[in-house]
């Protein structure tokens, strides 16, 4: 049966976060724009990722906060009965979130015109799409386009000797450990990012007995040991062991166990109801047709230029596709610009700063350089390096919030004050990533935001503290 042809301006692979935008973005110009989705529109962010795992520790903060009350340990004098965890409801509320935001975007797409299709698209040259049907006795959809914009995203990396579903389903993705029918009795999470430190504490909070285990000598190896120490301090006080230096092996031979081995080569078994293995992401390019394009690659991610442009003429990929960072806003920015370049506006993806943050507790939020990075950058420029950090312990808003752990630091160069980078680590810090963020992309120098005035008390004041700090003029340190 001879396939059936439409047409249109730019049709869309992935309905998440940077798919869907460049979408809205897109008709708001007055671009014909298709959009194909497979799953459920918001891809991995909203749908099993971002959105429900934030509410699910936001649940389990709320109920170690009951039972801390309930056994008489709160500092406020609140003192509670007995406190019981009905599970499925809590599932339920953290779907409906999910729900609202899904059929949200869908509300939104509809308004702007834009055609939603909710299939599996196979590409079949670098102008034409193939819908995927499981109706055998129906003709082949094909939509040609004059722009193709991929935005498949990522997905869970295995272990080759630990796969999804082994040991009778024992170990899981992060999909499944945000709806875990009960809370595990004993749950081991394998890598100690932010992925599995996330739902690591979650699950502790909830009940669960959590080991963690880690190839490398320390927790989230991505950040220095500073940003790092209080959340170590926050898993010891909470219980939550972890291995690090422990490799996996794999699991027992009947599969009730995790085998791993330490450091000094000795075989261990962990004990585990449920295995989380939370050993990253990589971008999703398997299983519909990316290679028939024969893109230039960058590892396994596609090659783009700093116009989201791919090596072939009106092809534009974004996102988790494109490699690191993997992070939703980002994906969102650069949907914006590759509509705006198809409606003939001038644009560039050169952003000074993504931040990236780390729902742990405490929180990690950092922007722009890191300490590492802005010293290479100092020592090949050949100027010197300001840095000053604040402590939440100075901080009445963090005190008034039983959250005095933790600190705001700035990076700035020494001979004209701009400011390089900034990280945090504290209760709701995710909160000043905006204020990083805007001051790294106007160029902001420690004076600016030394200078400007922050509503007392707010945790912000230590963004300004820490500038007034820098330049020798700390008032409350």
């Amino acid at each position: 049966m001879p396939p059936v042809y439409s047409q249109t301006q730019l049709l869309i692979i992935g309905g998440g976060p940077g798919g869907y935008v460049a979408a809205l973005r897109a008709a708001q110009l007055g671009i014909q724009t298709t959009l194909i989705e497979g799953a459920q529109l918001g891809g991995t962010c909203l749908n099993i990722g971002c959105i429900p795992s934030k509410a699910l520790i936001h649940a389990a903060d709320a109920y170690a906060q009951a039972a801390e009350q309930a056994q008489g340990r709160s500092v406020l004098g609140i003192r509670s009965g007995e406190i019981t965890l009905d599970l499925a409801t809590t599932l339920a509320w953290k779907a409906g979130i999910v729900s609202k935001l899904t059929t949200g975007v869908a509300a939104l797409l509809k308004k702007h015109g834009v055609q939603l299709i909710q299939a599996w698209a196979e590409i079949v040259d670098g102008k034409t799409v193939e819908i995927r049907t499981a109706a055998s006795d129906q003709a082949p959809q094909r939509i040609q386009c004059a722009h193709l914009l991929l935005a498949a995203g990522s997905q869970e990396l295995a272990l080759p000797s630990l796969p999804f579903g082994a040991g009778q389903g024992r170990v899981v993705s992060s999909t499944e450990a945000l709806s875990f029918a009960e809370v595990p009795r004993e749950l081991v999470v394998v890598g100690a990012g932010y992925i599995g430190l996330e739902l690591g504490t979650a699950w502790r909070k909830l009940g669960a007995q959590v080991t963690v285990v880690e190839a490398q000598d320390c927790i989230l190896p991505a950040y220095d040991a500073e940003l790092v120490r209080p959340v170590a301090q926050s898993l010891a006080r909470l219980g939550i062991k972890t291995l690090l230096s422990h490799r996996v092996e794999g699991l027992n031979a009947d599969g009730t166990a995790l085998s791993v081995r330490d450091p000094q080569g000795q075989l261990v078994e962990l004990s585990a109801d449920k295995i989380l293995v939370a050993v990253g992401r990589r971008p999703r390019i398997e299983g519909w047709g990316l290679e028939r394009l024969m893109l230039d690659m960058a590892g396994r991610a596609v090659k783009v230029d700093a116009h989201c442009r791919t090596s072939m003429k009106d092809v534009w990929a974004i996102g988790d596709l494109v490699g690191e960072p993997l992070l939703a806003h980002r994906a969102m920015a650069q949907g914006e610009m590759v509509a705006e370049l198809i409606a003939g506006k001038k644009r560039r993806f050169e952003p000074v700063s993504i931040p990236a943050v780390c729902f742990t507790d405490p929180e990690i939020v950092l922007a722009g350089h890191t300490p590492a990075s802005a010293q290479a950058l100092a020592a090949a420029q050949g100027f010197k390096l300001l840095q000053a950090q604040f402590p939440f312990a100075a901080n009445g808003r963090a005190l008034s919030l039983e959250s005095p752990e933790g600190f705001v630091r700035v990076l700035a160069r020494a001979d004209n004050h701009l400011i390089l980078g900034w990280q945090a680590v504290g209760a709701a810090v995710s909160e000043l990533a905006a204020a990083f963020g805007l001051s790294l992309e106007m160029g902001a120098r420690l004076e600016d935001v030394a200078h400007t005035i922050h509503a007392h008390p707010t945790l912000g004041e230590a963004v300004q503290e820490a500038c007034l700090r820098a330049l020798g003029q700390a008032l409350h340190v």
